[in-house]
């Protein structure tokens, strides 16, 4: 069985791979406030009121962050059976 935290993100195969992964808007909104994003990952087809939120909180907190190809890339890249708008590295 693949577990969400075996992630295979686009692009971030030089990033270590120990951490959490976390998926969603709410969870990574969190994880930037809370200083515990690594790395943000949004998918470029994805609604930009749900990603350019993030995109500006990326910058405020000085996460790195990069765009994926599609949802269903960024959500199948987490393992996970539907599209995600966005995803992250976390402590």
């Amino acid at each position: 069985m693949v577990m969400k935290n075996d992630c295979t993100i686009p692009n971030c195969v030089d990033l270590p791979q120990a951490g959490r992964i976390l998926v969603g808007a709410k969870q990574l909104k969190k994880a930037i406030l809370s200083g515990t994003a690594r790395q943000v990952f949004l998918a470029e087809d994805a609604d930009p009121a749900v990603t350019e939120p993030l995109e500006e909180l990326c910058k405020q907190y000085g996460i790195p962050y990069s765009y994926v190809r599609s949802k269903a890339d960024l959500g199948r890249s987490c393992h996970i059976e539907v599209g995600a708008a966005a995803a992250a590295i976390a402590d």
